[in-house]
């Protein structure tokens, strides 16, 4: 009603600004004139207030400004003609013009959906998560349709079931009703519900996310606003399925991400069970074999050894437990690691005291090789794990002694700055080529150097991942001119405490 008041009043004004300046304009600028309410009705209200205007402005025109005036008759009879020229110009302008507006709207509707499914589309491709991909599916559909959503998916038997709805979606979605056309759509890959060629008196329409391989699931969307049927448009009826488009190539990007990840997870634990087995095969072997001779010539030929010869197969059955418990430790190290089961017990650990557990640890298997340890004035505090950080330090040093010649000098350092403190170790073996200085931390990798010397290629695995754990980092470099320098920096954390436990002018602890 509001439109017609507006023209009414328009056409009146418009009317009283003409007739006051009646002797200015002659009668074909009038009829011209009266053209501009139904121009600007067409634009903003549409076709049937336009019709208005053009009508009341025929009959204002013939009533202020055709003889006899204030009259509607017509003394001379081609004003009708003329009334039936402005009529028809008055009706084609505003077709024209509401025939703009409409394709404006359009336009503008369809740039709106563009940059939904825009927005959708670079959403879904940051997102890895197949709920947080489903909620935003929906939400983003919702807000574009303005009505229910609800998705389907399959579960782990593959029934259909209700993966996740809208915000305002409420119960709709989990009937059995819903239930049942999901699950005929997801069999079917057919589109089903209203506006569809298949139960189209159902209140929702649902959509298949169907790839060219398989369907992924069932979109569907209440058609129902209180207790009232609505249909979409042909426009958002084809939005709707561009939406289920994209989501199904999203889904499947997450399903085949996931399968992807399963299927490395799955090779990668092949390998890591070959290559145990390989482990368990080959370096268990010769230190067990060694135990089981050593052992068995005491046991026979008690009276054949002098007390020296016992104690050195006593040694040697001590090497090769060692050997066998540094094994097992690293293997259950990777184990932990690859499982995601690794959890640090974090304390404030002495470096200092580290070291000293290492280097008994390490002192039966050292021999004739040296080892020096370089310490700073003020003992180092880190947080962390004591026990990891010991085991860290003895494959690091083991490594060392393994591969530095008999009588050579393996040396220990710890400075400290402002954030952390690094912990080397140096020796004068083999060395390392440049092109595998980072190789060494991966895997099961062995150097092409080291190749002759036992072992497993998973010390220096472990040890990364634990110093990784810890927030610090591990790296490899050249101690020339012979050997290698394995470098260990570990974060400082909050060491404010350490004020409390020293008194004034003293840097050492109590």
């Amino acid at each position: 009603m509001k439109p017609y008041v507006w023209v009414t009043l328009c056409v009146t004004l418009l009317t009283i600004v003409l007739h006051a300046f009646e002797l200015a304009f002659d009668m074909v600028n009038i009829a011209l004139i009266y053209l501009f309410p139904v121009l600007f009705s067409a634009v903003y209200w549409g076709l049937a207030p336009s019709f208005y205007a053009a009508a009341l402005g025929v009959l204002a025109f013939d009533f202020f400004f055709v003889p006899p005036f204030l009259s509607f008759t017509v003394a001379d009879l081609r004003y009708l003609i003329s009334f039936v020229v402005y009529l028809a110009v008055a009706a084609l302008t505003a077709s024209l013009a509401a025939r703009l507006k409409h394709q404006l709207n359009l336009a503008k509707q369809r740039e709106a959906h563009t940059a939904s499914l825009y927005t959708l589309s670079r959403e879904m491709t940051a997102i890895a998560d197949i709920r947080s991909l489903l909620e935003n599916v929906c939400r983003q559909v919702s807000t574009t349709i303005h009505s229910q959503v609800a998705l389907y998916l399959p579960d782990g038997q593959d029934e259909l079931t209700l993966a996740a709805s809208s915000a305002s979606g409420g119960d709709w979605g989990m009937g059995e009703s819903e239930t049942a056309i999901a699950k005929w759509v997801y069999a079917h890959g057919e589109m089903a519900g209203r506006g569809s060629g298949t139960l189209r008196e159902f209140p929702g329409l649902y959509v298949p996310l169907v790839t060219e391989e398989r369907v992924y699931g069932v979109l569907a969307v209440n058609l129902v606003s209180d207790e009232r049927p609505t249909t979409l448009s042909m426009e958002n009826k084809r939005l709707l399925e561009a939406f289920a488009g994209l989501a199904a190539s999203a889904i499947a990007r997450v399903k085949l991400g996931e399968e992807a990840k399963l299927a490395h997870l799955t090779a990668e634990s092949e390998r890591l069970r070959t290559a145990l087995l390989d482990s368990v095969s080959h370096e268990l072997r010769t230190p067990l074999a060694t135990i089981i001779g050593s052992a068995t010539g005491l046991i026979e030929g008690d009276q054949m050894f002098s007390s020296e010869d016992r104690r050195e197969l006593l040694a040697t059955i001590r090497d090769g437990a060692l050997r066998m418990n540094r094994l097992v430790t690293n293997l259950l190290g990777m184990v932990q690691l690859e499982s995601g089961m690794l959890r640090l017990r974090k304390n404030w650990c002495d470096v200092g005291d580290i070291i000293g557990v290492v280097l008994s640890q390490v002192k039966d298997f050292q021999r004739n090789r040296e080892i020096r340890v370089n310490l700073p004035e003020r003992i180092s505090i880190v947080l962390g794990d004591e026990v990891l950080l010991e085991q860290v330090l003895v494959n690091v040093v083991s490594n060392a002694i393994k591969y530095s010649p008999d009588e050579s000098t393996i040396v220990i350092s710890v400075r400290q700055d402002e954030t952390h403190v690094r912990i080397s170790v140096a020796d004068s073996g083999l060395g390392i080529p440049a092109a595998e200085l980072e190789q060494i931390f991966d895997k099961f990798y062995r150097g092409s150097t080291t190749k002759h010397v036992p072992g497993t290629g998973l010390g220096l695995a472990i040890c990364k991942g634990i110093i990784e754990a810890h927030g610090g980092m591990i790296t490899a470099e050249p101690n020339l001119p012979e050997g290698t320098v394995i470098q260990i920096a570990l974060p400082l954390g909050d060491q404010s405490f350490l004020e409390q436990m020293t008194p004034e002018g003293d840097n050492e602890l109590i």
